[in-house]
């Protein structure tokens, strides 16, 4: 019986470390959170207004660009998905890397080639370990990423978009990552990068009661695009970045409040078995002083006799 209230105690010291590591990091990621929150609520205009400039250059002229114009016959695109460097985050990876595949297997059914780009090392593993092909991964920034890091992604993106298909580049681009909503609804996500859907964002643009800017331009809007293009999908990838750490750390957080709830609760559990495992030993150790009591009287009596 003493052996086993020491294994309940020792358990309990365990679990009371491990809850003390989950609380740290729940603290840590609260903490975290609150500034991604701030760094996408700052990048979100810009990248708003950027597209709406794209839009209405687009719209403005009969220019074909690689930003506007979608391919006759598109044969090819790259899907770029945004995971963590880091686990600990719930469902957060892999509803991403869901929706990847989703992604791709619809890209796939309608007869393009999908040449995958990923950010994180979750991601990378995930598709190292099905011995599936990566055309380029980075990792090292996704806690905390800089528009430097939204560049270097965004590098390989805009070469292959310009290239003819027929020397490796692609027509479409597509991104997945997190939608941070809010603290408690991450959403992941996909869309399309380019060619932009200008009808869409015109729709979008009336349904709010804005109206697309006029704009001259200088010298012509071939070369305006040309400028925009890699502005645009820098700002894209660089917010969904952001959104993408801030839902981390949101489902981070979240997963290790329940961690630390459901160590709580184990200790009250495993307190309740060693608080009984005691007093059974309390029990028979009486129980024992009173058999032997018992027994030595009953020898004395007999001596007596």
């Amino acid at each position: 019986m003493g052996a086993q209230l020491r294994v309940y105690k020792r358990r309990i010291r365990s679990v009371t470390a491990t809850k003390k590591i989950t609380k740290a990091m729940e603290m840590i990621a609260a903490s975290r959170v609150v500034k991604a929150q701030r760094k996408v609520a700052a990048s979100t205009p810009y990248a708003q207004e950027l597209t709406r400039a794209v839009t209405a250059v687009g719209t403005g002229s009969n220019t074909r660009h690689p930003l506007t114009t979608e391919a006759e016959n598109p044969t090819r695109a790259a899907v770029l998905l945004l995971t963590s460097d880091r686990g600990l985050a719930g469902a957060f990876n892999s509803n991403a890397i869901k929706a990847a595949e989703q992604l791709t297997e619809r890209l796939e059914r309608e007869g393009k080639q999908v040449d995958t780009y990923i950010v994180g090392r979750r991601g990378v593993a995930h598709y190292n370990f099905r011995e599936r092909k990566v055309a380029e991964s980075f990792t090292g920034f996704t806690d905390e990423p800089s528009y430097a890091d939204a560049k270097k992604v965004a590098a390989p993106l805009i070469e292959a978009i310009e290239k003819e298909t027929a020397d490796g580049g692609v027509d479409e681009l597509h991104i997945v990552y997190t939608e941070f909503v809010s603290m408690m609804t991450q959403t992941a996500v996909g869309a399309r990068l380019l060619p932009l859907r200008l009808d869409e964002v015109a729709k979008e643009t009336s349904t709010k009661g804005e109206i697309l800017p006029l704009y001259d331009f200088e010298p012509s809007a071939e070369d305006v695009l040309d400028a925009l293009l890699p502005r645009y999908v820098e700002s894209r990838i660089y917010n969904a970045l952001l959104q993408s750490a801030a839902s981390k750390h949101a489902a981070t957080r979240r997963a290790m409040k329940s961690a630390t709830d459901n160590a709580g609760e184990l200790i009250n559990t495993l307190s309740r078995l060693a608080n009984a495992a005691r007093q059974a030993e309390i029990t028979q150790e009486i129980s024992e002083i009173v058999g032997g009591a018992s027994a030595l009287a009953d020898a004395t009596a007999g001596s007596d006799n």
